[in-house]
């Protein structure tokens, strides 16, 4: 599915020097945040497939996924609060499903929050359908999760 570009952003893989910046926004936008150790050994990992999408020289949104034998689970998706409604997080998924789709990977899956209507709306326009359901998956608060999955074909996709 082509996607309009996000005017003066830009996304590449993630690199060490971007670690400090990712993990300030996961401690913003998730209850569980990953901490910067973490963060760094998922750059000698390889099924990680992570990209940030910086603006004006700072990090504004980054999404992270591991890739095995063709399946890619999303763990996180964050935008930074002043770049919401944007189109970045559009823009990192879409860099990641290019990736996945010339990757030849079959399918994309993740988690999200029953009351994130916002996030289900973004996975919903890139075709991505709710699947089942983790009862009690999230705390802080606690909350079941929806399992959204997406099936990769090119023509899909792009």
């Amino acid at each position: 599915m082509k996607r309009e570009p996000c005017p003066g952003v830009t996304v590449v893989p993630m690199e060490r020097r971007w670690i400090p910046a990712i993990a300030s926004l996961e401690k913003e936008c998730f209850a569980h945040p990953w901490c910067e150790e973490t963060l760094v050994s998922e750059l000698s990992n390889p099924t990680a497939c992570f990209f940030i999408a910086v603006s004006d020289g700072s990090l504004i949104g980054y999404i992270g996924s591991n890739v095995i034998a063709g399946e890619c689970y999303i763990a996180d998706l964050a935008v930074t609060e002043k770049f919401r409604r944007r189109g970045v997080a559009t823009l990192l998924l879409d860099t990641l499903c290019r990736t996945l789709v010339s990757q030849q990977a079959e399918l994309m899956t993740l988690e999200v929050r029953k009351s994130n209507h916002k996030a289900i709306s973004l996975y919903l326009s890139f075709g991505f359908q709710t699947v089942g359901v983790r009862p009690d998956f999230y705390d802080d608060p606690n909350e079941d999760a929806l399992i959204m999955t997406k099936y990769l074909k090119s023509k899909d996709v792009l």
